[in-house]
């Protein structure tokens, strides 16, 4: 579930900012989401990196509870599990989440153990090419070929020249449809590798790439009211600007560089030459942003490092012995996450009232073609979730299913007994009236009367 984020803070980096005044995140939202955020941190439970990543970004105090025991068991995740059950872009955050915190990733200690964690991403980057090279598909995703291309660049690890040259030509194929988010991700990665090579040849081509994405951006932008993607697409997008420090009426100076790390190029000191010189709107993206209710920690995460100013792009560049302390008045008090609301907004009620969904789940693509419907009633305000647990219920022979849980919420693996594969590259889709749904079925809630599909399809 790595893919939903990303859009818009692309422009605020590449695009003149020309409402500077305009575009800085009430500090008292800012606070209350990273109060949110820090509460969902608990012992025993899957560390996030980009939990730990938002909260170095924030500079959070690295010696509150909070921070010492994420950032251990970050540690402790990447010793065990780094080298044979995580792919390229876990890896890559894991790298992106320490660096951030002043940590080396070539000299990982946990649990008695030592890990270096770049020949690994090298590896699993190169393995992602290969099948990029071979197949025209990576082994994963463009959107984790992205971030491993940003964790080796941003940790001068070399080995991101290759892959920044084939995300610059999927983003120009015009036979290649890539989502908003992961042509944002793709961006950042681009920016940092553009001022680390010096053929003239690829800097072009990077150029080209990053100049083409970000007037789509701002093309979609005004058809369709500071909206890029979907709101998860545009939450580590913003984050870009922070490398622009254009567009934060108070922005965060960009703090002394870590004694383990060379300085890094200022890739958007030249941002001028990226865009096409057209005005935009930041407050209009920004009021996109702050009107919305984050809920779930993940979402969080991508957005808070946005909302003062600072990007994935700074974390080779943090001073982690000097915090910011931007919410002093945090303390040690938590409150649920979920209750977070932006101000003027207000929590909706639970509806009493009972609606029916309708549901229906079809395989077209492995052996013998199935399609079976139901219309289940669930109370009002109920998530998509809870209509998949009523319908197996119901009917359980047909709509049984199976979720695994990720940095997103519940995440569906297996419907009828037919599970979604890596190696096929399948999974299941969920649709309303055939247009894809842009949250999980932990958080979508379903109208009265709607029609949700869940498809077995490719990616």
């Amino acid at each position: 579930m790595l893919r939903l984020a990303l859009a818009t803070g692309v422009l605020l980096a590449l695009v003149g900012c020309t409402a500077t005044e305009h575009c800085a995140a009430p500090q008292d939202l800012v606070c209350r989401l990273l109060q949110s955020m820090e509460g969902s941190i608990k012992p025993g439970e899957v560390p996030n990196p980009s939990v730990l990543l938002a909260m170095s970004l924030l500079g959070v105090d690295t010696q509150s509870p909070s921070y010492k025991l994420l950032l251990q068991e970050i540690k402790e995740e990447v010793v065990t599990r780094a080298q044979k059950a995580m792919t390229s872009g876990q890896v890559a955050e894991h790298i992106l989440a320490l660096l951030s915190s002043c940590q080396d990733p070539r000299q990982v200690h946990a649990l008695g153990q030592t890990i270096d964690l770049i020949p690994i991403l090298q590896q699993k980057t190169d393995e992602e090419m290969a099948e990029l090279e071979d197949k025209g598909h990576p082994k994963t995703t463009l959107f984790s070929v992205s971030l491993d291309t940003t964790a080796l660049c941003l940790a001068r690890a070399g080995g991101y020249r290759g892959p920044a040259v084939a995300l610059a030509k999927e983003v120009l194929s015009p036979s290649s449809p890539i989502g908003v988010d992961t042509r944002a991700v793709a961006v950042l990665a681009l920016l940092c590798a553009h001022d680390s090579v010096e053929d003239p040849e690829v800097r072009d081509l990077l150029h080209e790439a990053v100049w083409t994405v970000t007037n789509d951006f701002l093309d979609e932008q005004e058809e369709r009211n500071g909206l890029i993607g979907n709101i998860y697409s545009m939450g580590l997008a913003l984050q870009v600007r922070g490398w622009g420090m254009c567009c934060h009426s108070h922005p965060v100076p960009l703090p002394d560089l870590p004694h383990h790390l060379p300085p890094l190029p200022q890739a958007l000191e030249a941002s001028r030459d990226f865009y096409a010189p057209r005005d935009w709107d930041c407050a209009q993206a920004f009021a996109v942003v702050t009107n919305h209710t984050f809920e779930l920690p993940m979402a969080i995460a991508q957005v808070l490092p946005a909302l003062v100013g600072t990007s994935y792009l700074d974390v080779a560049t943090l001073n982690c012995g000097a915090p910011t302390d931007l919410c002093p008045s945090l303390g040690a008090h938590r409150v649920p996450t979920g209750m977070m609301s932006p101000p003027g907004a207000s929590q909706t009620p639970r509806e009493s009232q009972d609606i029916t969904v309708h549901y229906s789940i079809t395989n077209n693509l492995q052996g013998i073609p199935w399609h079976y419907s139901i219309s289940v009633t669930v109370p009002g305000g109920s998530t998509l979730l809870k209509v998949l647990e009523r319908a197996e219920e119901m009917d359980p022979e047909n709509f049984s299913f199976r979720t695994e849980q990720t940095s997103w919420g519940p995440f569906v693996v297996s419907i009828h007994g037919l599970a979604g594969s890596d190696n096929d590259r399948t999974y299941w889709q969920f649709l309303s009236s055939g247009k894809p749904l842009d949250q999980g079925v932990g958080t979508y809630k379903p109208h009265s009367g709607e029609h949700i599909q869940a498809v077995f399809s490719t990616y």
